[in-house]
């Protein structure tokens, strides 16, 4: 080659990759017990989230989006992931782990962060972790580089004498639970004081915005609330219509807000995919405290509709246009997704259970048709293939002590029923044999990974 046309080629070369778009930033915010019905955008009458609100009109907002767990921790185990709980043993009869459990998310789990942190991205996980506290689970054993939060539910480490209804109290006690708060892996507050954790939560990530602004960067941020006990502080406190609950719910909203503000106020907000979620349902038993499900049957606990579909909106001005979609999506399509904007290769000999929203999100194309599998603890109840559910037991959340099988299993179409009220297995056995089918191939390719919660 002519030596002034490779100088050239060089040079163009050079230049492209000096100029090359930076890898896009990811931050996903997750709510503990928030129900489908909770925000204005999910038509809410009483609880006030206009943050939320404009980020759904300015993103897109899921109607169909599903934890892949009724409680908390295995749904977290999957959202890190990409798997369902069974997979990695994060499921099983105690349904969450304890502060005095053995096990947590086994060292051998790819999360979003270690993925994302060996592609040249700064991970912070700051909020609740609930995924072990032993080494190997921690969150800086996992791919974060930082973490700031509790180390499992706000509601663990209760006080000896604690006063009956003290959890679900409007007014629960301030020094009620022991639960840490921890910098680190280092206790940096005991009893962690909880009026506070939203605010500095979110003062932590906006930090992290500010320092890391060049990017890349991986945020996961984990909020306590709305489990109970439920806290708000003064600035939120007595507020909403809807309570300590609603108070507990807006000041979350605002929360979203600064979040969105610093990345707008760093010039990254283009640059930056944000989800939002919950990991699970609301807990009804709770009461006035329990949150909403909306029209959806059931909550917390349950694999009816209120228990595993949850809010998803996804957020990045200039690349996501405004809309709603009905698609079927789960929070275990956020690790392909987080994994494709990053170029990075998906892990090998690991199977995953999401797949990749790009094409959703930024062409607005429809997604591969899949089924999606409903577990409670370590057992399948239920399957959902296109707008059709089946279930092949049932249990609600907390105050049914056994599973009741149903042979055949009932049937319902989301899209005319989305409450769960109309059973049409006996006009539609072809649908039942079409999502036996898709069940049976799924436990097929299913190997249970060594029990954790125990």
């Amino acid at each position: 080659m002519n030596p002034t046309l490779s100088f050239l080629a060089s040079l163009a070369l050079a230049l492209s990759s000096a100029f090359a778009a930076p890898k896009p930033n990811v931050v996903v915010i997750f709510c503990d017990d928030l129900g489908y019905g909770d925000l204005g955008c999910y038509g809410s009458p009483v609880i006030r989230t206009p943050n939320l609100d404009r980020m759904a009109a300015e993103g897109l907002r899921f109607t169909d989006f599903y934890s892949a767990a009724e409680v908390c921790t295995p749904s977290r185990a999957a959202l890190l992931t990409g798997r369902y709980p069974i997979r990695s043993g994060m499921c099983g009869n105690r349904r969450v782990l304890f502060p005095n459990s053995k096990g947590g998310l086994p060292a051998s789990e790819v999360t979003i962060a270690e993925a994302l942190k060996g592609a040249g991205y700064a991970t912070a996980h700051v909020g609740k972790w609930h995924l072990g506290i032993h080494e190997g689970s921690r969150p800086l054993d996992q791919g974060f580089e930082h973490s700031f939060g509790l180390p499992y539910s706000n509601d663990m480490d209760a006080r000896a004498d604690l006063p009956k209804g003290s959890v679900d109290s409007p007014t629960p006690p301030h020094d009620g639970w022991n639960v840490a708060l921890h910098r680190d892996g280092k206790v940096v507050e005991q009893p962690a004081d909880q009026t506070t954790l939203t605010q500095r939560y979110t003062e932590e990530v906006v930090k992290f915005i500010g320092e890391k602004k060049g990017g890349p960067f991986f945020i996961y941020l984990a909020h306590t609330f709305p489990h109970v006990p439920m806290f708000a502080s003064p600035a939120f406190k007595g507020k909403s219509r809807a309570g300590i609950y609603g108070d507990a719910v807006e000041e979350l909203d605002w929360s979203v807000g600064e979040v969105l503000a610093a990345l707008k106020k760093n010039g990254i907000a283009e640059n930056t995919l944000v989800f939002f979620t919950s990991d699970n349902g609301p807990w009804l038993i709770m009461g006035d405290q329990g949150g909403s499900a909306g029209l959806l049957r059931e909550g917390k606990g349950s694999t009816w509709e209120g228990g595993m579909r949850v809010p998803g909106i996804a957020w990045m001005p200039g690349r996501i246009k405004p809309g709603v979609t009905s698609e079927l999506a789960h929070m275990m399509d956020l690790f392909p997704t987080a994994l494709a904007l990053a170029g990075t290769p998906l892990p090998k000999d690991v199977t995953l259970d999401g797949t990749d929203l790009a094409p959703l999100l930024f062409e607005s194309k429809p997604l591969p048709a899949r089924p999606f599998f409903y577990y409670r603890s370590d057992q399948l109840f239920a399957c959902r293939v296109g707008e059709w559910k089946a279930h092949f037991q049932t249990q609600s959340g907390w105050s049914q002590p056994k599973a009741e099988p149903h042979d055949p299993p009932l049937l319902f179409h989301l899209g005319r029923d989305a409450a769960e009220k109309r059973n049409v297995a006996a006009q539609h056995p072809d649908v039942l044999a079409r999502i036996t089918e898709a069940v049976t191939a799924h436990k097929a390719g299913v190997v249970p990974g060594s029990p954790q919660l125990r």
